[in-house]
């Protein structure tokens, strides 16, 4: 026999005592969406702190090197060390648009074409260094770490293998060069600027700008490596909480919501990653967002794939807008943009349209990201052979020839 007594309300209708306990589903949905709603305007204001984080590397690295920032382009006159010239530096900026930027500067105050092209070449290898540098936070899990790392590499073999195979085209032929050239002859930049379309600078100028005053009230070289280290850190502290964000967010409609642009397939990935490229006009922040995603196993290697294509492409925008406010020879600038554009244009339609060398970075990813979740010091050998000891051995005996 039970002593409970039901509840009741005011007109004498039993209330079920469970129901006092347990919230209406319709207040559950209301408070769940509420959540989501506020997890994704933090996954957004750490994006935005993500590309102001870019901003500090590239302000911070011209800052502490000042004028030799363009002078480690200048000498190299052979399309070799170009390439490692361009991949070297873009590793320490961690910005291929700021290198590219440079570069056609450079292009416009005389600096040759053909010697530019290989550089530009160089900038797609060595900004792939971030998003590797991020698969990194995912070191504690194996399972986790081995799809974060292979999600961060395939973009470093596939650049790599666009390479090896455009780089001694364009030394025998200079298709590129006649490519570009015929592209800019399309086009006629007089006075012109579209400077004030970099929106991304535009928003990211408060926080990039405040940095820059204080710190190099310091000096130069001590402020610019302040920043610098600044931007590191602000880096791998918005993906970390980024990748926590989205672990969680990644469920339900908002999971659909990111297939239906992901992972719907090859075209949706490639013209997917090339809009959002074109937005934050940072292909190492694209790509670097998307390692979280593969480290949790929302997505797989091949959905994640085309999009990181897609960002190689979307990056080319920061140099076309550059060369549209250069001051020289605005038809050399415009032709090594539009250089930089058909190289990575054409990269995707041959690499991914021929079938034998289509899923090669693939396949080569999944494996380095294996051996490295074995062998931690795989990853660490990785990074810095890739990005810095094979490039500084090569440009060394370069310059010896």
């Amino acid at each position: 026999m039970s002593d409970a007594t039901p509840a009741t309300s005011f007109d004498g209708t039993a209330i079920d005592n469970e129901s006092l306990l347990d919230p209406a589903p319709d207040t559950l949905h209301a408070s769940t969406s509420k959540s989501n709603v506020l997890q994704w305007i933090a996954v957004s204001i750490l994006v935005y702190f993500l590309v102001c984080a870019v901003g500090l590397i590239g302000s911070g690295f011209k800052a502490a090197t000042g004028d030799e920032a363009k002078e480690m382009f200048a000498f190299a006159t052979n399309p070799f060390a170009g390439l490692v010239v361009g991949t070297v530096a873009t590793a320490l900026i961690q910005s291929s648009s700021t290198v590219t930027s440079i570069i056609v500067g450079l292009v416009a105050g005389g600096l040759p074409v053909s010697v530019a092209v290989p550089m530009v070449m160089g900038a797609n290898i060595g900004t792939s260094i971030t998003n590797t540098i991020v698969s990194l936070g995912h070191v504690r899990e194996k399972k986790e770490f081995a799809r974060a790392f292979s999600a961060a590499t395939v973009h470093d073999f596939f650049n790599l293998l666009s390479v090896v195979i455009f780089l001694p085209l364009e030394m025998a032929f200079g298709f590129l060069e006649k490519i570009g050239g015929a592209l800019a002859g399309l086009f006629v930049v007089e006075n012109a600027s579209m400077g004030s379309m970099n929106f991304v600078k535009a928003a990211t100028a408060p926080v990039v700008g405040t940095a820059k005053h204080y710190a190099l009230d310091l000096g130069d070289a001590v402020g610019g490596t302040l920043l610098i280290i600044g931007g590191v850190f602000l880096i791998f502290m918005t993906i970390h909480y980024v990748g926590k964000l989205l672990k969680h967010l990644m469920v339900g409609k908002a999971k659909e919501i990111m297939h239906s642009a992901i992972g719907k397939g090859p075209i949706s990935g490639i013209i997917s990653g090339t809009i959002v490229t074109v937005f934050v006009q940072s292909s190492s922040t694209t790509t670097s967002l998307m390692v979280p995603l593969a480290g949790s196993g929302a997505f797989g290697l091949k959905q994640i794939y085309p999009f990181t294509l897609g960002a190689n492409i979307g990056t080319c925008i920061t140099a076309l807008l550059a060369a549209t406010a250069v001051e020289g020879n605005a038809n050399a600038a415009l032709q090594i943009a539009f250089i930089h554009l058909t190289y990575n244009v054409l990269g995707v339609l041959v690499i991914y349209g021929i079938p034998f060398l289509r899923f090669a970075p693939v396949r080569a990813a999944q494996w380095l990201g294996a051996t490295a979740a074995e062998n931690k010091f795989v990853a660490l050998a990785y990074i810095l052979g890739v990005f810095f000891v094979i490039p500084g051995i090569c440009l060394g005996i370069s310059s010896l020839v």
